[in-house]
C-alpha cells in the first residue's frame, strides 16, 4: 500500500507557472489534468485552477459553493496550512464552470458498501473512482463531500507551492533549501533575511514543482483550530454579494408564476391588465410558466398576480390522501433496493419476542431564506449568468441547451447563497433566467421567485412510510426487517440532470437504514419505489432524513420491548459492530449524565445515525410546562475522523440539529388538486430562537478517514425528540410532524 500511496501523492501534484511576476500552484487528483479554465489578465498568467500568487496577493479558487456552511474558510485553511500563510493573506473566490473543479469525493460513494465497513483497499479504489467525476462534469457541492474532496488535494497544492518557493529563494541566494524555512508568506534565510512569496513568484514560475510531503498534524497551525470565517465581515456589514444582490447597468427585474398544479402545462394567458401597469414591460412565456418583466421586483410580483392564466391539470393524485395511498401501495411491489439481507429475517428466532411498528413522514420543502434567483445577460451570442447554484457545469450546459448555443458561450458566475439545503443543485431557476435573457438580448434581467413560488414549486423531500418488524431476546436485538416506501428521488434527479434514469437500485431510499452500524444477526432492509410524479429532490441528509426517524424510533421500541435501557441497548449493538459508533454514544451518555431515569415532567431520548461517513449521537431533553412540551437541552457527539475547524463543525452539527428539529416538530407539505397547500413561513413554521434548546457538542476523531459535517446532524434529531416525548408522555410518536399529535411550544 505504501507504493500505491506514493503514486497517488504524485498524481495530486501539478505544475506551476507565471509571467510578469505571477505564479500559480495547485493540485488535483488525476494523472491527465483537465484544462486550466482560468484566463490570465493583461501581464499575468495562471497555469493552475486553484491557487495563484502574484506580486499583489495570493488567490485561492474554491470550486465548492459557499452557502453558509463555511466551506470557503476551511478550504482556504487547507492550502494556507501547507503554504505557510495566514488566512488574512488569502483571497477566496469561487471558480468558474470547469472540469478541473470536479468533486472527487462524490463518485467514490458508488462503491457498494455500508460505508463504515470499507477497507483501506476499498478507500483507495474509491479515490481512484473519484476521477470519473471529471468525465461526468460533477462540479458539485453536496453530499457533505467538500472536505473529503479537498483534504489531501489542497494540502498537497500548498506543500508543493511552499517548497517550490523555497527552491526559488535558494537559487537566488545561492544556498541550499535545507537552510531555509517559511513563515507567514515569507521565506526565511540565514541572517534573518526574509523574502515575501510575492517577490519570488516570477522566479518560482520557471521551476519544476517540488514533490513535498505533507506536514503531520502535530505541526498544524491553522487546521484543527477554530478560524475566523473569511466571509464573515462582508456578511456582518451587508457588503457580501449574494445572488439577489446582483446589480448591472440597465438591469430589468422579473418574477414568474408556474402552474400550481405540479407538472401541469400552461395552455395560455391574458396579460393585458398586467401590461397596462406603469413600469411593466413585457410578459414572457417560459413553457409551463410565464414571467413578468418590470422596472423592479415588487412591481413584477404585483403584475404577475394580474395575469389570467389557463393552467392544465397535474399528473399527480388530486388530493393528499391519494398521494399517501400511492406510497402505501408501493409496499406491494417488488423491492427497488435490498441493500442489506443478513441472516434469516423470515423466521422468528426461538424464544424471541416480536416487535412491529409502522411510521410515516411527510413531504418537506427546502425553504432557504434567500428566494431562488438568477441574473442573466445575453449579449453578442454570449450568455453570462449570475446564479447561486450547487452545480456550475450542469447549470452551464442546461442553459446552453435551452438557448441553442454551445456551453463555451456560457459563463456562470456562482454567487454566495442564502441557504440551499440541496435546492440550488437544481437547474430550473437558472434556465428560466437564461430564457428571459434570450427574450431581452443585450439587457441584463434578474429573475426572482416569490416566496410563494419557491414553496409551491419545490423539488420536495419525498414523503415516506416504513413497516418495521423486529425481534428481541435476552435484552438485545436479534432480528430487524424493514420495508421503506417512497419515491425514487435519484430517478427524478438523474433524469433532470443527465436526461436518463439510473439503472439499478436507488440507494437513497434506504440510506440511513441498511447501513446502520448495529450488530443484529438477522438484518434486512428493502426499499419500494412509489409510482408518483410529485417533484422530489435532495433535501439536507436526503434519505437518511426519514430513515433515521424510522430506524431509531424502532430501535427505541425494541429496547423497551427487551426491557433494556435505550442507550445501553444501542451501545451493546454498536460495540460489536463499529467502535466509532459506540464512542459517540458513550460521549453523549457522559455529556448528558444519562442514567436511564428521568424525573416527573421531564423526558429524554437518544438516537444515533450514521450518514455521509459520520456517526452522530444525540440526546434530547424535553419538559412539560403547563401541558405544553418544550425542547430544553440537546447533546451531540459526532466522529468526523479529522476535525479541521472545531468551531465550524460545532456550528454545522448544531445547525443540522435545528434543521431536523424544525422538520420534526412542524414541517409538512400537503397537496390539494395537485398543488402544494403551504405557501409561506406562516404555514410552514420552523424552530425559533426561543424554542431552540441549549446545545452542547463534542467532536471526536476516532475514525481513520475524514468524513462529512453538513448533513449528518439532521437524521438523529427527529427520533431523539420523538423518543424523549415517549419518555415524557408514554405515547409513542410514529408520524411527523410531531405537532399533529402533541402540544409543542412554537
Amino acid at each position: 500500500m505504501a507504493n500505491v500511496g506514493k503514486i497517488a501523492r504524485r498524481s495530486f501534484l501539478i505544475g506551476s507557472a507565471a509571467i510578469a511576476g505571477g505564479v500559480a500552484f495547485g493540485a488535483y487528483y488525476v494523472s491527465r489534468p483537465a484544462p486550466n479554465p482560468l484566463t490570465p489578465g493583461a501581464g499575468e498568467a495562471v497555469f493552475n485552477p486553484f491557487v495563484a500568487i502574484s506580486r499583489e496577493k495570493i488567490t485561492l479558487i474554491a470550486p465548492r459553493a459557499e452557502m453558509g456552511q463555511g466551506v470557503h474558510t476551511t478550504w482556504a485553511a487547507l492550502i494556507a496550512e501547507e503554504l505557510d500563510v495566514t488566512l488574512d493573506q488569502v483571497e477566496v473566490v469561487h471558480g468558474p464552470a470547469a472540469k478541473a473543479y470536479y468533486n472527487s469525493a462524490l463518485m467514490s460513494e458508488v462503491i457498494p458498501s455500508k460505508g463504515y465497513d470499507k477497507s483501506g483497499f476499498m478507500h483507495a479504489v474509491g479515490e481512484q473512482l473519484g476521477t470519473l467525476g471529471k468525465l461526468l462534469d460533477m462540479q458539485m457541492t453536496g453530499g457533505s463531500t467538500s472536505m473529503k474532496d479537498g483534504y489531501t488535494r489542497m494540502r498537497a497544492a500548498g506543500a508543493s507551492a511552499r517548497e517550490t518557493l523555497k527552491q526559488a529563494a535558494a537559487n537566488r541566494l545561492g544556498v541550499k533549501t535545507g537552510q531555509l524555512s517559511t513563515k507567514a508568506g515569507k521565506v526565511i534565510a540565514p541572517g534573518n533575511v526574509e523574502i515575501a512569496y510575492t517577490d519570488l513568484a516570477a522566479e518560482a514560475a520557471s521551476l519544476e514543482p517540488v514533490n513535498a510531503p505533507l506536514r503531520p498534524k502535530s505541526e498544524w497551525n491553522l487546521l484543527g483550530k477554530t478560524q475566523p470565517r473569511v466571509d464573515m465581515a462582508g456578511k456582518v456589514t451587508g457588503t457580501a454579494q449574494f445572488g439577489i444582490d446582483t446589480r448591472l447597468p440597465g438591469m430589468k427585474f422579473a418574477t414568474l408564476k408556474a402552474n400550481p398544479h405540479l407538472g401541469g402545462d400552461l395552455r395560455g394567458f391574458d396579460a393585458a391588465e398586467a401590461l397596462a401597469m406603469p413600469g411593466v414591460e413585457q410578459v414572457v412565456n417560459l413553457g409551463n410558466a410565464f414571467a413578468v418583466v418590470a422596472s423592479n421586483t415588487w412591481l413584477a410580483i404585483q403584475a404577475a398576480d394580474m395575469v389570467e392564466a389557463d393552467w392544465g391539470p397535474a399528473p399527480i393524485p388530486d388530493n393528499h390522501d391519494g398521494i399517501r395511498a400511492a406510497i402505501r401501495a408501493a409496499f406491494e411491489t417488488e423491492p427497488n433496493s435490498t441493500m442489506r439481507d443478513d441472516g434469516d429475517t423470515t423466521n422468528l428466532p426461538q424464544g424471541a419476542t416480536e416487535v412491529t411498528a409502522e411510521y410515516e413522514v411527510p413531504y418537506l420543502a427546502h425553504a432557504a431564506m434567500e428566494p431562488l434567483n438568477a441574473t442573466a445577460l445575453l449579449d453578442g451570442g454570449k450568455l453570462t449568468l449570475w446564479s447561486g447554484n450547487q452545480g456550475p457545469m450542469l447549470t452551464r450546459d442546461h442553459c446552453a441547451t435551452a438557448l441553442g448555443i454551445e456551453p463555451e458561450q456560457v459563463e456562470v458566475v456562482t454567487t454566495l447563497m442564502g441557504g440551499a439545503f440541496g435546492r440550488r443543485g437544481e437547474l430550473d431557476f437558472s434556465v428560466q433566467a437564461a430564457k428571459l435573457a434570450q427574450a431581452l438580448p443585450g439587457t441584463p434581467v434578474q429573475l426572482t421567485w416569490s416566496r410563494e413560488e419557491d414553496m409551491t414549486h419545490d423539488f420536495y423531500r419525498p414523503g415516506a412510510m416504513a413497516r418495521m418488524r423486529g425481534a428481541v431476546k435476552d435484552g438485545t436485538a436479534v432480528l430487524l426487517d424493514g420495508q421503506i416506501a417512497s419515491q425514487s428521488l435519484m430517478a427524478q434527479m438523474m433524469m433532470r440532470w443527465m436526461g436518463m434514469a439510473p439503472a439499478g437500485p436507488d440507494i437513497t431510499m434506504v440510506d440511513g437504514a441498511f447501513n446502520q452500524p448495529y450488530a443484529i444477526p438477522n438484518f434486512r432492509i428493502r426499499g419500494h419505489a412509489a409510482d408518483l410524479q410529485v417533484p422530489v429532490g435532495a433535501w439536507r441528509s436526503v434519505g437518511a432524513s426519514f430513515n433515521g426517524f424510522f430506524m431509531e424510533s424502532f430501535l427505541d421500541e425494541m429496547a423497551h420491548a427487551a426491557g433494556t435501557d435505550p442507550l445501553e441497548f444501542r451501545l451493546s449493538l454498536a460495540r460489536q459492530e463499529w467502535e466509532p459508533a459506540a464512542r459517540v454514544l458513550d460521549a453523549v451518555k457522559e455529556m448528558s449524565g444519562w442514567t436511564g431515569q428521568t424525573p416527573a415532567g421531564t423526558g429524554r431520548g437518544v438516537a444515533m445515525s450514521y450518514s455521509f461517513g459520520t456517526p452522530v449521537a444525540q440526546v434530547i431533553e424535553v419538559a412539560d410546562e403547563d401541558g405544553m412540551i418544550r425542547v430544553k437541552k440537546a447533546w451531540i457527539a459526532a466522529d468526523l475522523g479529522v476535525a479541521l475547524d472545531p468551531g465550524n463543525l460545532e456550528a454545522q452539527l448544531s445547525g443540522g440539529l435545528a434543521f431536523g428539529l424544525s422538520a420534526a416538530m412542524f414541517g409538512e407539505v400537503t397537496f390539494a388538486e395537485g398543488a402544494a397547500e403551504q405557501t409561506n413561513f406562516p404555514d410552514y413554521d420552523g424552530i425559533r430562537m426561543h424554542t431552540m434548546p441549549a446545545v452542547q457538542v463534542q467532536v471526536l476523531e476516532v475514525q481513520e478517514h475524514i468524513s462529512g459535517a453538513g448533513e449528518p446532524g439532521t437524521p438523529p434529531a427527529a427520533p431523539a425528540l420523538a423518543n424523549a416525548i415517549f419518555d415524557l408522555t408514554g405515547q409513542r410518536p410514529r408520524r411527523l410532524p410531531l405537532s399533529k399529535d402533541f402540544n409543542l411550544f412554537s
